[in-house]
């Protein structure tokens, strides 16, 4: 069985892709991810990281391609119809499913997934020097605002404010349970260093 999944040391996507799949390995192991970091279960956590990274070389054993970003990933799957599993971004799976026709493939949920949560800001001094402070104040506010998220869901993003959707695009979204990088990784600063810094796990992973 082959899978698509871009290259993590190039595509954000991927980094939580891997994060994902090593988090489901940890949760089977231990059962509750609250064990993470308590003294008492070392020897547990220390068996368990070893089996994620037992499944995540697996996994990337089994992909023909490394591209370089998540939309690529799609591409290579949908298009030029190489591997039988993408792993992919929710929406960019709902939105495979409406270009092609859902009888086309089959959306497969995890029983567990991260909690994928891309940061926005406003750059002070980029703002200021471009004259376009108010602008990117407002787009800000925009998206949490009840019409950014109800337009969010519309476009298959799951909202940070539920209520503010529509009923029937909220019903497109599995339950699935969802873990953060900061309690299972300790953040993402010390997952890049651990996982995808020069040298580090992935990098280690992909030598072989």
């Amino acid at each position: 069985m082959e899978i698509i999944t871009p290259n993590p040391k190039t595509s954000g996507g991927a980094r939580w892709n891997y994060l994902a799949a090593w988090a489901f390995v940890l949760k089977r192991e231990l059962g509750d991810l609250s064990k993470l970091g308590d003294a008492g279960y070392a020897a547990d956590i220390a068996r368990a990281e070893t089996k994620a990274r037992e499944f995540v070389t697996e996994l990337f054993l089994r992909v023909p391609v490394l591209d370089s970003g998540a939309r690529s990933s799609t591409n290579t799957f949908v298009q030029r119809g190489i591997g039988d599993v993408l792993l992919a971004w929710e929406n960019e799976a709902f939105l495979a499913a409406e270009e092609l026709g859902p009888d086309k493939f089959d959306i497969v949920v995890p029983s567990i997934s991260i909690r994928a949560e891309p940061p926005v800001t406003l750059v002070d001094r980029w703002a200021d020097a471009h004259g376009v402070r108010e602008v990117a104040e407002a787009y800000l506010e925009f998206l949490y605002s009840p019409i950014g998220q109800r337009l969010a869901a519309k476009h298959y993003y799951r909202p940070v404010y539920p209520e503010h959707a529509d009923p029937e695009d909220l019903r497109r979204f599995p339950d699935v349970e969802l873990v953060s990088v900061d309690e299972v990784f300790g953040g993402w600063q010390e997952a890049q260093r651990l996982h995808f810094a020069d040298g580090g796990i992935f990098d280690r992973i992909y030598a072989q």
